[in-house]
């Protein structure tokens, strides 16, 4: 794919780095600098994150989800049949592009999700939203970078760290769920979960194999 069309680039606030969005064969895919971050022709994982962190919410009569990092739009569509009509679904998006991209160019690769009415989109970082919020979402997904690092930028170390977990766990309500992805595990991460107060598990799932190695990892981290 990174030999397709190079349909755009921008730099991400902050850092040096660019991210790009390619096109090859009616294929997308989004990269930082030599890292491919997605690709749409594999989303299994990407499904999964909100399968895993929304799981039991249909019923809930008025839900709230938090997803940050909007990607191609898969992790939100997902969401949104995993949640009942009465749910509030937060999108935090650091990068107005990406936003811009799937309300045009990448809205059909997923449904246009953005166009759901119970949908809001925060533009900015997502470690705002879990700084500023107490007892607010019954799910946390957070897929945005490849793993429990700071890939897109070095700010996001943050997230991963026990501050930002623990922000995480006290945005969440009782029984809530903290969903992240990665492309590897990371038992450093998972004990860092656990330490932090949450019933964590971790999850491999299958991926296309001409993409990756097989797996992607998801840890999905209950407020108890």
């Amino acid at each position: 794919m990174r030999g397709g069309e190079l349909l755009e680039s921008v730099r991400i606030p902050g850092e040096g780095a660019k991210l790009c969005l390619y096109k090859m064969d009616g294929e997308f895919a989004i990269w930082v600098e030599n890292t491919e971050l997605m690709n749409s022709l594999a989303h299994e994982s990407e499904d999964a994150l909100a399968d895993l962190g929304c799981a039991g919410l249909k019923d809930a009569p008025a839900s709230a989800v938090l997803i940050g990092g909007l990607g191609m739009g898969f992790t939100l569509a997902a969401a949104l049949k995993r949640v009942g009509p009465g749910a509030r679904v937060v999108v935090g998006e650091l990068m107005s592009a990406v936003v811009i991209w799937n309300r045009g160019v990448l809205g059909h690769l997923a449904g246009n999700p953005l166009d759901d009415p119970r949908v809001t989109v925060q533009e900015g970082d997502v470690a705002r939203i879990l700084q500023t919020e107490e007892n607010a979402f019954d799910a946390i997904l957070l897929d945005v970078d490849n793993g429990p690092t700071g890939l897109v930028r070095d700010t996001n170390n943050w997230l991963y760290s026990e501050e930002g977990l623990y922000a995480a766990y006290t945005a969440l309500r009782v029984n809530g769920v903290l969903a992240v992805w990665s492309s590897a595990p990371d038992r450093a991460f998972m004990m860092r979960l656990q330490k932090m107060g949450f019933a964590a598990e971790e999850h491999r799932i299958p991926v296309q194999p001409e993409f990756k190695d097989g797996h992607d990892t998801i840890w999905t981290a209950r407020r108890l």
